[in-house]
């Protein structure tokens, strides 16, 4: 089941402006949008997802993550055969915004990485949790997924960072 994210409150999602006389007509903004978390994965507070797939993993960006970059353009990933930290890079995401290190959520070897995103590197944004999955990474400690956050703490944590 899929949590839905608010960003923000519902009292502040959308913002009246433009009042007094020189307003012909108020202007409507919409300050947050909603963002997806799956039950399920685990996530960092860096906006990375891991799916434990029992002495393997997945990993990707949230849907959160790729809603602030915007419209991916390129995606760099490391090799097979390459070995991760967890906290440290791995690659990094270009958007017509910005361009964005990848962290890792765990440690290990990235046995499999996501070639269709070299090509369509926009399954980012239109498929985070599924299509644009990133790297594959046999945990070399398989213990770092357990201090990752659920998708409850996830939440929290993403409304309590949009409302600085």
């Amino acid at each position: 089941m899929a949590l839905r994210l608010w960003a923000s409150s519902a009292a502040n999602a959308l913002k009246i402006s433009g009042t007094g006389a020189r307003a012909a007509a108020p202007a409507l903004s919409i300050s947050r949008y909603f963002s997806t978390v799956l039950d399920g994965l685990k996530y960092t507070s860096s906006h990375e997802w891991v799916k434990d797939e029992g002495g393997m993993t997945t990993v990707g960006i949230t849907d959160h993550a790729q809603g602030h970059l915007g419209e991916v353009v390129f995606v760099e990933l490391p090799e097979p055969g390459t070995n991760v930290t967890q906290g440290g890079s791995f690659g990094n995401v270009e958007s017509v915004k910005a361009t964005s290190d990848v962290n890792s959520p765990i440690s290990g070897e990235v046995v499999e990485v996501n070639s269709k995103l070299s090509e369509t590197p926009g399954l980012i944004n239109s498929s985070p949790y599924e299509d644009g999955w990133m790297i594959k990474v046999k945990p070399s400690s398989p213990a770092e997924v357990d201090g990752l956050l659920d998708a409850a703490k996830y939440t929290k944590h993403c409304e309590e960072e949009d409302a600085h």
